[in-house]
This record gives structure tokens, sequence and C-alpha cells, in this order.
């Protein structure tokens, strides 16, 4: 029986199946921490104390296990520093919805309100990037809130946090807690009616595209047969990629800046777009809701509307709702539309996408590298990537299958992730192959993580895309109009460091090297890193091009030409074209 509030909170977390924490060890945290020590780890049945070197490290990994089990995943950290490390972590995992809990100690109770050494206020700090922030005050009150704090996260998948004086863990426990047991989550249907308008909309139009999110996951089989229903050429989100794309005859590819194919141009010609279980943020991608009837589907009604005009909101489960719609409209025969932009993704996948994956150039375009390690990886490998130029490799080159997995910094977009997300997945999935695209100046930024998978002899590989620069944040300048500047980050040899951790590492920097380098990184059982000399001038053209980004993008090379000695001159504005050649040539 739990003796102390600290040991009854670790007995209440494995009875909810929790089997990890992530985080930092310090003096408020203690109690917490020895409780975890004396249930014997996770192969007793207990918890095992992952040690990170950075609590927002912590965060994002708990953020990965969630969303590849869809299980409570838990991290800590100590009083005032400690737990504001948190933070950031713990933003990805609310937004990207999966159920994290953290455990925020904070200093003694008597303190608290006094200005005493490392205080902050915790309970107002994380209320923003959480569903449930308490604190705990008596020990009577905490099992009912780690309770309600458990329930909170796994019903909504999201973030809870629980705010415990470091005095008040070591306090006795009276109050007794009620197994958890989780509850099934259940299915939305559609209300009649809105399906019988749509089914009617849907009759009347001639032109239908499907865009679909994340929200498809479980309803893939269903959306394909209405897409066929339809003939209607069917684009994906980011996040819905890896649900909806492989094996998808109707696929057109994916919208936003990241994106390629044909789907921008079908959403924009069409008489219907119809958004399944897609809440996509860039609004500037998708048509006027004054000139195409769009309809959106989706499990959370807070989400309908509010990024396009939509003339029919579908509150309801994807599945449930594309199964009553296929039920009440004819199926099309006409598919003109559908030859047409199929016609036109596989001509921008052959101008833009195909580009350079085959390039001996040196230093090696990372199209090239990216379509290697995709290639030699397994099938139901794990990838995780930075935000920024990672995601944008992920997303055009990695080819997703039934079993394959890709995570990212979904909606919060933070830098860094990729090697965080890959432990917390390596975690999650030991036997499994978790592969992290890694920007430099991602990597950079928790470098000392490298430490934490060589302390815990993880088989995850790191491939780091070294370009010596920040190459999202120089692409968004060069489109603005501005000149590059501020992004040079310092060449460091990664290799070298991964060599000094106990890492299999390898240098690349000849195109012709990257199969014998990406083989054995892979098939190595422990830490690997691949440390490939990428293009700093190689930049991603989205799917669909604007004016305004042609007139930034030759107003910056104007700039550069032109402008401070800051800006590179003419020989900046010549290698930036050397390694783009192809893809202006397509514009």
């Amino acid at each position: 029986m739990p003796q102390n509030v600290a040991e009854q909170i670790v007995a209440q977390l494995i009875d909810a199946g929790v089997t990890r924490i992530y985080g930092i060890v310090g003096d408020s945290l203690n109690p917490i921490v020895d409780a975890v020590r004396r249930t014997g780890g996770a192969a007793k049945g207990g918890i095992d104390w992952i040690h990170v070197r950075h609590e927002e490290a912590a965060a994002f990994a708990a953020a990965a296990d969630a969303e590849l089990t869809g299980a409570l995943a838990v991290c800590a950290g100590s009083c005032g520093p400690g737990n504001l490390h948190l933070i950031n972590g713990l933003y990805d995992a609310q937004r990207s919805g999966v159920p994290v809990l953290a455990i925020a100690s904070h200093i003694p109770s008597l303190q608290i309100g006094s200005d005493y050494f490392q205080e902050t206020h915790p309970e107002r700090l994380f209320t923003e990037c959480s569903d449930y922030c308490e604190m705990i005050v008596t020990p009577e009150q905490s099992p009912r809130v780690v309770n309600s704090a458990i329930r909170q996260a796994t019903a909504g998948s999201a973030v809870s946090v629980i705010v415990l004086p470091g005095d008040l863990a070591e306090k006795h426990s009276t109050g007794e807690f009620p197994p958890f047991v989780a509850a099934r989550p259940g299915r939305v249907a559609p209300d009649e009616r809105t399906v019988t308008e749509l089914a009617a909309a849907i009759d009347r139009a001639e032109k239908i595209a499907i865009f679909a999110g994340e929200g498809v996951r479980d309803a893939r089989e269903e959306v394909i047969a209405l897409a066929e229903h339809l003939q209607a050429p069917m684009g994906h989100s980011l996040r819905g990629k890896q649900w909806i794309q492989y094996d998808n005859r109707f696929d057109v590819g994916m919208s936003g800046l990241l994106g390629y194919g044909a789907i921008d141009h079908a959403m924009h010609d069409v008489d219907l777009l119809l958004m399944l279980g897609t809440d996509f943020p860039y609004e500037q991608f998708l048509p006027d809701g004054a000139d195409t009837v769009i309809a959106q589907v989706d499990v959370d009604a807070q989400r309908l509307g509010r990024r396009a005009g939509v003339t029919h909101p579908v509150h309801g489960d994807v599945g449930l709702t594309v199964e009553a719609l296929r039920a009440h409209t004819s199926a099309k025969t006409d598919s003109t539309f559908l030859d047409h932009t199929l016609k036109r993704y596989r001509k921008a996948m052959t101008d833009s996408v195909a580009t350079y994956t085959d390039s001996d150039a040196q230093p090696i375009h990372p199209e090239r590298a990216m379509t290697v390690i995709d290639r030699i990886a397994a099938s139901d490998a794990v990838f995780t990537a930075d935000t920024g130029m990672g995601n944008v490799w992920q997303a055009r080159y990695v080819t997703p299958g039934p079993e394959r997995r890709l995570l990212a910094s979904w909606r919060h977009g933070s830098m860094a992730n990729a090697l965080p997300h890959a432990f917390g997945a390596q975690m999650a999935y030991p036997d499994r192959q978790v592969i992290a695209i890694a920007g430099d100046g991602g990597l950079s930024m928790l470098l000392g993580e490298l430490i934490t998978v060589a302390a815990y002899d993880l088989p995850l590989t790191v491939f780091v895309f070294n370009n010596s620069t920040l190459g999202m944040v120089k692409a968004e300048m060069l489109v603005a109009g501005f000149p590059d500047f501020g992004v040079d980050v310092p060449m460091v040899d990664f290799a070298a460091v991964g060599t000094a951790l106990g890492f299999h590492a390898q240098r690349v920097t000849d195109p012709a090297d990257l199969d014998a380098a990406v083989s054995a990184a892979l098939a190595h059982r422990g830490p690997a890193l691949v440390d490939i000399v990428t293009d700093p001038d190689a930049l991603s053209m989205p799917a669909a091009i604007t004016v305004d980004q042609v007139a930034g993008f030759g107003m910056s090379m104007a700039k550069m030409v032109l402008g401070a000695k800051d800006a590179g001159g003419i020989g900046a504005v010549l290698e930036t074209a050397k390694s783009n050649i192809k893809h202006i040539r397509s514009l």
C-alpha cells in the first residue's frame, strides 16, 4: 500500500498503464523519483525513469510515445526552471492532440507567494498548453486530482498537468483511489438531414475533389471507396499523408508550403471540395467559399468552417459520414476531371519532386539523400523530422505504407523535435527501426540528447542534413524579398561528435557513398549517426507558386547583387541558380 502522496501518484500511474516517465531529477521532484525507483522498473511491473538532458526533450519524447501508442505518456520536471523547460514540448503534445501527463513539482507549500528561490506559478504557466492543470494542496485531494488528470488526458487526447509541492509529496497518504478503467471512444454519427443536403449538392456537382487529413486514419478504405464512387481526385495534408497516400490510385499530392503534385490546382477548379478530417491551417491554399461549394466533415464541431467559408459543415465521424454519402449519392461515371488531374500530378512529380533525386553533384542534393534513405529503410520504420527542411524532405520523399509511421511537430512547428521524438518512439517500439531526419540547426538546439540515446544504447539512426544554414528560414526570406541574413550555421562535424559519444558514425560528402553509409547505419544494432553534407542553396518549390512569391524571390536576388555587402553579391545568386536550375526551368 502507498505510504505517501508520491507513492500514491506513482501507483495511480501504474494502474493507468504507464511504464515510463521522462524527466530530470531535482530537489522538489525527489519524492516522486524515489517512489519510481522503489517500483523496480517496468520489467517488474513498475515504472522506468528515463533520464534526459533537457526537460524540453522529455516532453517531446512523451509526445511521440503517446502519439505512436495512443496510451498515456508521462514527463516530469522539478520546481521553477525544471518544469518551465517542459513547456515547449507540452505545447507540441497539446497541439498534436496526444495524451500526455506532466508532473510539475513545486516549491514548499509554506513558501508559495513569498518570492522564494525558483518560485514560479506553474498552475498559471501551463494552462494554455493543457486541458487540465491543477495544484494538489492536500493529501486527501491528491487521488482525485490525479484521477481527473489521467482521465482528461486520455479521453480528450490532450495534456494534463499536476502541480505538486515537494513537501506535500512526502506527506502521509490517507485517500484511496478507484481503479482506472479507460472508456472506449464512441463514434459520432452525422445528422441525417445534413448528410442528405450534402448528398444533393454532390449529385449536382460535376467536378469534385477530396482533401483528407489526420481524421481519415480509421476510415481509409471508406474514403478511397468514396473517391472511386465520385471519380474524385484526392489530396492530403502533411499529417494525413501516412494514412491515405499509399496504394491510392486517386492520390494527387499534398497541399501547403511543403506540398507537391496537383491537389492545389484541383481544389481551385472544382464545383465542390470535400474536406475530410482536416483542420488545415493555411487558408491561402484553400479555395474561396464564395466561388466553390465547400463541405467539411470533422468529429470536432469547433473546427468546422474556421479556415474557409463552408457551405456544408458536417459534425461526425469521417467513416460513418462517407458511408452515408455513398448510400445517398449516385455513382459518377465521367472521369474526365480525375484523369486530367492525375495527368497533371504525374507531370508535377516528374518535373519537380523527382528533380535531383539521382544527382551526382557535390555538395549532396538533399533530394538524393532522402530518396536513398527511403529506399533502404524498413517497411515498418518510424520516421521523425525536424521542423523546416527536414519536414519538406520527409513529406516529399518518404514513401508511406500500412506499417510505416511519420512524426513531426505537426501544429506547433518547433525546431529540435526530431531527436527527442525519435528516442520517445524507440522507447515505445524498441524492436522497430526509428529514423530521425535532423537539420544541423535543429540538432544543435538539443545536441545533448545524443547523450541520452547513447546512455540507453537505443538502436535509432540520426541522419543529419548538414547544410550549414537554417534552410527553411532562408527560403522564407528569399520568397519574401529579403536577402538571406543571420541564417548561417557553423559547419560542424557531427560524425566526430557521434563517434565521441560511442555512436556508429560516418560523414558523407560524395553521393556515391550514400547507399553504403545508409545501409551500414540502419544495420547497426545500436545508436548510429550519418552526417550528410548537403547543398545549402537547395530550395523546395511549393506545388503552387504565386506571382507574389516569384516577385519576392526576384527582389531578393536583386538585393543580393545590388544591396549591402552582407547580401552575398552576384556569386551568391549564381550559386542559388546553379543549385536549382531544374526547378527554375519548370516555373
